[in-house]
């Protein structure tokens, strides 16, 4: 069990959604935000440092919705669902983003790429998920 779920579990205030998808919905983002950073780190370590510079500013960018989204749906307590919902989108708009340069990449036989992108896609899948779990 993720500390995510046990926590959520143990919150005095229960989730207003299903606890599973909230914690894998918040472990893909933290997942995603890790990936994301790992890989812009990698990318200088490459040989055509400038085809990647691109790919380096969407990993940052990436990186941050995705940490703030996780930290968002972690609080539970006088939630706003409002600010949920603008995380959840703009997450999944940055996933979107950063997994489709990360996957061009990838195809050329950069695995940390892959990897990268495989998490953008999966942090992706679980905020539209949340998204339509969520009451505004």
């Amino acid at each position: 069990m993720w500390y995510a779920q046990q926590m959520i579990a143990t919150n005095p205030t229960p989730p207003t959604v299903d606890q599973t998808a909230l914690a894998e919905c918040i472990q893909a983002c933290f997942d995603c935000a890790q990936a994301c950073t790992a890989r812009a780190d990698a990318c200088p370590g490459e040989q055509d440092r400038e085809m990647l510079l691109r790919c380096i500013r969407l990993n940052l960018d990436c990186a941050n919705p995705c940490d703030a989204t996780g930290r968002i749906l972690t609080r539970q307590t006088a939630l706003e669902p409002r600010m949920q919902l603008a995380a959840l989108e703009a997450c999944a708009t940055a996933c979107r983003l950063c997994g489709d340069e990360c996957a061009t990449h990838a195809e050329h036989g950069m695995d940390h790429c892959r990897v990268c992108a495989e998490s953008c896609r999966r942090c992706e899948q679980a905020c539209h998920q949340m998204l339509g779990r969520v009451a505004a």
